[in-house]
């Protein structure tokens, strides 16, 4: 589920290559088998192989299955989830979803993000109420995601793909993240990494 792997930010040999190791002819059968195709980016540990790729273990499996909706129906672009999207039915995203959901969420060990940074995230993150809908402690609850010990990378280019609408499946984020600034939505991913 990267938020980042557009047109133009991936070589298309990698896409291509992604996208060539999906199963051929005979899909694969059981949901342990559809997520080893998740793992080969997300990480069979849990740890996806590239900071700009999201933690799916322990993610909320409303949001889950919100985003691969969303990526097969092209509401939400990706290069490579997109074509991943489209093998899947109704009842494989439910599945994947609840699969990932039941799994431990890993420790990234990402560190605390300093005094300051966590004072401006803060400030800002109550400014547009990021807790009314990810909770208190940014676990997030149902279709809203987990944000607490997010890859920095992934969480920052995913707010900033809402305030610029290239993430477009999901207005009224792109709304608040336009309210701050890039150097609030900064410390925001270094706060929220840290937890």
């Amino acid at each position: 589920m990267h938020a980042h792997c557009r047109a133009g930010r991936w070589p298309a040999a990698l896409i291509a290559a992604i996208v060539a190791a999906l199963p051929a002819g005979a899909p694969a059968q059981s949901t342990d088998e559809k997520a080893q195709v998740c793992d080969g980016c997300h990480g069979d540990k849990g740890i996806p192989q590239q900071k700009a790729w999201p933690v799916i273990w322990g993610q909320q499996q409303g949001y889950l299955y919100l985003q691969l909706r969303d990526f097969k129906s092209g509401t939400r672009k990706n290069d490579i989830m997109g074509p991943i999207a489209q093998t899947l039915e109704r009842d494989d995203m439910m599945a994947l979803a609840q699969y990932f959901s039941q799994k431990p969420w890993p420790n990234l060990q990402q560190p605390r993000a300093p005094a300051d940074v966590a004072a401006r995230a803060l400030q800002a993150m109550n400014a547009v109420v990021c807790s009314s809908c990810h909770q208190s402690q940014y676990q997030g609850d149902g279709t809203q995601p987990r944000l607490a010990g997010q890859w920095k990378d992934y969480l920052q280019q995913s707010m900033l793909d809402f305030r610029n609408r290239s993430r477009a499946n999901n207005p009224g984020m792109s709304d608040l993240m336009l309210s701050i600034s890039e150097d609030d939505i900064a410390a925001c991913a270094a706060y929220l990494a840290g937890l």
